[in-house]
């Protein structure tokens, strides 16, 4: 667990979010958690069943939501306060909708608690990619041993999809040990005024 900040930008009025110190997302610039889960969507025949790495400000678990083909989101967020803070009201909750559960725990614990191929997709948002982490210990969340754990616990056809703020030649490397076939999605994104240059990584098992 780290630092977790809320604070109101004097400018645009934008809530902001940060983790130790890191800019993690606000609420006036979405469309790169709404991405992600389009990009997973669009990926997976039959998402049923997805789990999500990373609760955030919850405009990725409300994208996916938003699809009624979605039947369970099961949601891994490490920092407790984020959760409370949408259970008390003082963040636009996504917890009510009764197809989401929401663990308080390591990604990597939840998803290697699941059941070989129990998942549609697997999306991972936790930190602005592999080169830009909030926790240092995430760094294993891109290698191949946890992707590994990933496609095992997906059905044959499910696929993990990973966000990144950069292009990672590691994590493309990582991934095509893993899944073989890899795809990389570029994603233009307007944030804060500035053009930018986002990446999705999609790998089926």
């Amino acid at each position: 667990m780290g630092e977790v900040v809320l604070r109101r930008r004097v400018g645009d009025g934008g809530l902001e979010l940060r983790v130790n110190g890191v800019f993690v997302m606000d609420d006036v610039e979405t469309s790169s958690e709404e991405l992600l889960a389009l990009a997973a969507l669009g990926a997976v025949g039959e998402p049923a069943r997805l789990l999500v790495g990373g609760l955030g400000l919850g405009f990725t678990v409300r994208a996916l939501l938003r699809d009624e083909r979605v039947r369970e989101v099961l949601v891994a967020e490490i920092e407790p306060d984020l959760v409370q803070w949408m259970r008390d009201g003082l963040l636009p909750s996504v917890l009510d909708d009764p197809r989401v559960d929401v663990v308080v725990g390591d990604v990597r614990d939840v998803v290697t608690e699941q059941p070989v191929g129990a998942l549609d997709g697997i999306l991972l948002d936790v930190d602005n990619g592999p080169d830009f982490l909030v926790y240092n210990e995430n760094s294993t969340l891109y290698e191949a041993p946890f992707l590994t754990v990933c496609r095992d616990n997906l059905r044959r056809g499910g696929v993990l999809t990973v966000w990144s703020s950069s292009s990672s030649r590691a994590l493309e490397t990582a991934m095509r040990s893993v899944f073989g076939i890899v795809e990389v999605k570029p994603v233009p994104v307007r944030l804060q005024a500035r053009d930018e240059l986002y990446y999705v990584y999609q790998g089926t098992a």
